[in-house]
């Protein structure tokens, strides 16, 4: 227990330490859409990439103006195998971009633990040619480390923060996981959803401090289960209703 939190601490206070500037260039760009009043969509297209984009939609102390994609390709609650199979399909992630309507008004967080599979690359190639805003969080070192002709790349071998206006590094290393265990030829303790989960939160986090600081208080989620909660977030869901497709 002491090495995986001595590893997952290291890793988030990597990037506290490094990521400082591309964090405060994403929160900028989405605090000008929630001043706005436009939605900030969030995509995590692969397995467990998609607890990422969860993390922030919906979420307790999280801005109301995030809408999740949740397309269901590439949700494993409809099989692993199946998920990884389409997250390697080609075209696929046009489709989804296609389908959400975005357009120049719209900004778009694409988040994926290795920053390299096909629809995660052709889902950001469709929005930047959209006109839509892009953030990427990923992990540099692993799309880097991982060989141009991997079965799970996208045909150009792009990698997600070459194709994305603002990239936040997750400092995931390559495989994931990073505890050694005597016996074991792999590794185990995975930590990339740790990762994710930090930098999007604290982009939501400065997000609302940029907004505070402009005179703007953004609406935010508080938990159905705490005392006040359904009073508090009815208060706004008629403004969100229709336009959050996921709410």
């Amino acid at each position: 227990m002491s090495d995986y939190l001595a590893k997952i601490t290291e890793l988030l206070g990597r990037i506290e330490a490094e990521e400082g500037e591309s964090i405060e260039a994403a929160a900028r760009v989405m605090a000008e859409q929630v001043a706005g009043d436009r939605l900030i969509h969030v995509y995590g297209p692969g397995g467990h990439s998609n607890l990422a984009s969860q993390e922030i939609f919906f979420r307790a102390g999280g801005l109301m103006h995030v809408s999740a994609i949740l397309d269901e390709g590439t949700l494993l609650s409809n099989g692993a195998l199946r998920s990884m199979a389409v997250e390697r399909t080609a075209g696929y992630g046009r489709m989804v971009i296609e389908n959400a309507g975005l357009g120049a008004d719209d900004v778009l967080i694409l988040v994926n633990a290795y920053g390299i599979n096909t629809v995660l690359i052709d889902a950001a190639l469709m929005a930047r040619e959209r006109g839509v805003r892009t953030i990427g969080v990923s992990s540099r070192e692993h799309a880097e480390r991982t060989a141009r002709d991997h079965p799970a790349r996208h045909p150009s071998a792009a990698n997600l923060h070459a194709v994305v206006d603002v990239a936040v590094d997750t400092k995931v290393p390559i495989g994931d996981a990073v505890i050694e265990l005597d016996g074991m030829t792999e590794r185990v303790g995975a930590v990339s959803t740790f990762a994710s989960a930090f930098a999007l939160n604290t982009m939501v986090v400065r997000t609302i401090e940029l907004l505070i600081a402009q005179g703007v208080v953004p609406p935010v989620w508080r938990s159905g289960n705490a005392p006040g909660g359904d009073e508090a977030n009815a208060v706004f869901i008629g403004r969100f209703r229709e336009r959050v497709r996921w709410l």
